[in-house]
């Protein structure tokens, strides 16, 4: 199925397509790649409802785990972001593409593989870290068994993320996406069955939502590679010929895009991960609701990102053939878009709150009234910052499509650390307003930092970003 035409079919010369045009073609792209991020992301929502039927200490325990794997998994995810950017530019130069966009596929997998190897070593020692910063040593324990199986698929998921920016410079998301709601079937049967027992296994509780994870990646990732290995068109790009061979100078433009990317994931990610720790020193039961809440708010949050994936791509094919006026309108068009669909998500999560957190959470157990009180309060102020999450993930793609990677960083350092985490210590502990004042300061600091990332894309924008009057050289192997 073609989900969007290619640059060429949406241009005419060096004139940009009118404003309906780009809104098409964003939208043709956006929509599975929203849904891709859906999908991923139920991987995570079907591991926490199952546990949460499981027991309180299990989601607990989980959370504590994923926040850890999350924040440490940034800088290789990060830079697939980065080579997504330089896939998106050098399929609209135009010259040498195939030629160009398998060797930055090839340097990517080996850069991403390379830096996820620490990472491994880090997530091992899972329950010495957290017990470090405080939490309770029997969560701990299980948050460990749950990450020490999760992380091995970790270097699938990072080869699958890989492969997906690749498809998005090509405007055909489709494989990806069907790949992956492939997986979503896969992980549900794989953790009913090995969280609670059944066709002759035990009972793996926190452990079996691991391994149903991990396997559901490695899946992901070979039936994406298999499924571009038989396309006919996909072929002909040859992404695993030479794969063996080394170029230094292109790793190292993939490592100057993708770390001011990868440092702008880890100050997100780890802003909501210090939060959970946090929720820790205040018990399980806002451990919990915490849970609750930051599902369902990132579980949104995936749609605007699949728009700023978009917005990478369509920004990055209009630079790569010198369309500045193109790149601009396509830049607005995402910004708007992804305000829109996250104005009626904060609606949703506003008025539906109690039901949301419910859906986490067994009835019969004795913990989950007071779990369900504090997280529906929780779904109410995700659901004020929905915009301007929205808003930042939308302009930040924007912006990565202009290859303007260190100052979004550095934005974003400003908004989460300087604001949001301060505030929001301020609001739960000194006064006294508990997990919900933890959320009001994240609210705060999300709204400063979309505000400064729309900002910084108005003014790229009206000057014509950063590489359009000196485009890059074709790279040598």
């Amino acid at each position: 199925m073609e989900y969007a035409g290619t640059y060429n079919e949406t241009q005419t010369g060096k004139r940009s397509a009118g404003w309906r045009q780009e809104i098409r073609a964003t939208l043709a792209l956006a929509w599975p790649l929203a849904l891709t991020n859906l999908s991923q992301m139920a991987l995570v929502l079907t591991d926490t409802i199952y546990l949460g039927h499981f027991s309180t200490d299990a989601l607990a325990a989980s959370t504590l785990g994923a926040n850890l794997y999350w924040a440490a998994l940034a800088l290789p995810f990060g830079i697939t972001f980065g080579a997504a950017a330089m896939l998106a530019q050098e399929k609209g130069r135009k010259t040498h593409h195939l030629r160009e966009m398998r060797r930055t596929v090839r340097q990517a997998i080996w850069v991403v593989m390379l830096t996820a190897l620490p990472i491994l070593a880090l997530l091992w020692n899972t329950r010495w870290l957290l017990e470090g910063l405080g939490q309770e040593p029997a969560l701990a324990a299980l948050a460990q068994d749950y990450v020490r199986v999760l992380m091995w698929g970790l270097l699938p998921f990072f080869g699958f993320a890989v492969l997906r920016g690749f498809l998005a410079a090509l405007e055909r998301p489709g494989p990806a996406l069907w790949i992956s709601l492939a997986a979503i079937a896969l992980n549900a049967a794989l953790g009913a069955v090995f969280i609670f027992g059944g066709l002759g296994l035990p009972p793996m509780g926190i452990v079996g939502a691991g391994l149903a994870s991990a396997l559901s990646n490695l899946a992901m990732f070979g039936g994406l590679a298999v499924l571009i290995a038989r396309d006919r068109r996909l072929s002909r790009y040859r992404l695993a010929g030479r794969f063996w061979r080394t170029d230094w100078r292109r790793m190292g433009e993939i490592l100057k895009l993708g770390l001011p990317v990868a440092g702008q994931m880890l100050l997100e990610i780890a802003i909501f991960s210090a939060a959970g720790i946090a929720m820790g020193w205040m018990g399980a039961t806002a451990v919990a609701a915490h849970a609750i809440a930051l599902q369902m708010a990132a579980a949104a949050f995936m749609v605007p990102m699949g728009v700023g994936q978009a917005a990478t791509a369509r920004v990055g094919l209009a630079m790569g053939a010198g369309d500045r006026r193109g790149a601009a309108r396509a830049g607005w068009c995402a910004i708007g878009i992804a305000a829109g669909f996250m104005a009626l998500s904060a609606l949703a999560l506003i008025f539906f709150n109690e039901r949301f957190a419910w859906a986490f959470l067994r009835e019969d157990d004795p913990a989950a009234m007071e779990t369900a009180a504090v997280a529906a309060g929780l779904v109410v102020i995700a659901g004020l910052f929905q915009l301007g999450d929205g808003v930042q993930v939308a302009a930040t793609g924007a912006l990565r499509g202009m290859k303007d990677t260190r100052v979004p960083m550095l934005l974003a350092a400003l908004g989460y650390w300087a604001i949001a985490m301060p505030a929001g210590l301020a609001l739960a502990f000194p006064a006294g307003l508990g997990p919900s004042g933890l959320w009001w300061g994240l609210a705060g600091g999300l709204a400063v930092v979309a505000s400064l990332m729309t900002l910084r894309w108005h003014r790229l924008a009206r000057r014509g970003g950063l590489t359009a009057r000196r485009r890059l050289a074709p790279m040598r192997a």
